[in-house]
C-alpha cells in the first residue's frame, strides 16, 4: 500500500513539473510574433502610441495595449486617487509621455505628453 502512494505521488508530481513548461516550447510561432509587435511598437512614434491608446482609455484591453506599445519603458513616478480607487501614474522617458493606469481593472484612464506627476482629478475618475 505504501509502494502505490509513492508511486502515485511521484507520477502526479511529475506531471505537475512537466505541464508548466512554458508554451513557446511546444509552439515557438508564438515567441517570435511577440517578438514581432515589440519591434513594430518601437518604430513607433509617441504621438502614434497615443493615438492608438486614447480610442481605448478606459476600456479593457488598454492596459495590454499599454504593455504591448511601451515594453520596458515605463516607471511608476507616483499614485493618486482616481479610477476604481488608485491609480498608477507611469512615465516614458524614451517617450516623454505620461500615462494613468488604474490597475484595478488594468485600463489606462488618462495619457498626456510630458511629465505629469498628477493629472486633474476629473481625468482619472
Amino acid at each position: 500500500m505504501k509502494l502505490t502512494s509513492l508511486l502515485a505521488t511521484t507520477a502526479i508530481a511529475t506531471m505537475v513539473a512537466t505541464s508548466t513548461v512554458p508554451i513557446q516550447a511546444f509552439n515557438p510561432n508564438a515567441a517570435q510574433a511577440s517578438v514581432q509587435e515589440v519591434k513594430i511598437a518601437q518604430a513607433l512614434t509617441s504621438q502614434e502610441k497615443i493615438d492608438q491608446i486614447t480610442p481605448i482609455k478606459g476600456k479593457p484591453g488598454s492596459g495590454d495595449l499599454l504593455r504591448k506599445l511601451y515594453a520596458k519603458d515605463l516607471t511608476p513616478i507616483g499614485i493618486q486617487v482616481g479610477g476604481a480607487g488608485m491609480v498608477v501614474n507611469l512615465y516614458s522617458k524614451k517617450d516623454d509621455t505620461t500615462i494613468s493606469l488604474c490597475t484595478t481593472y488594468d485600463v489606462v484612464v488618462a495619457i498626456k505628453k510630458g511629465l505629469i506627476v498628477n493629472f486633474a482629478p476629473s481625468e482619472v475618475k
